[in-house]
């Protein structure tokens, strides 16, 4: 990340234009949100981005716990694979004996 300071300048309603480069850095593309917030004497630009309400799950902390353990078990080969869905269900029936 660059720390070259970029400066800009505040138009009328309070518009400001981001400098190209931090946009490219920062991979903010027109129609974007950006989270304002104050932090002291700054000000902090955040990129955000829209999650459909039905795929919001998916980002719960708990969800992607979940999704961080199962690709460690993964990448560490604690994983079964099947040739059939038949296949499948005997190992679970066995498991549940």
């Amino acid at each position: 990340m660059s720390n070259k300071e970029e400066l800009t300048r505040v138009t009328r309603h309070g518009q400001v234009t981001l400098p190209a480069s931090v946009r490219r850095e920062a991979n903010v593309e027109e129609g974007d949100l950006l989270s304002v917030h104050l932090e002291a004497d700054r000000i902090i630009l955040t990129p955000k981005k829209l999650i459909d309400k039905s795929q919001g799950y998916f980002w719960s902390k708990a969800w992607q716990a979940a999704e961080q353990e199962a690709e460690r078990d993964i990448a560490e080969g604690r994983v079964e694979s099947y040739d059939t869905v038949d296949d499948l269900i005997a190992a679970l029936d066995e498991e549940s004996d």
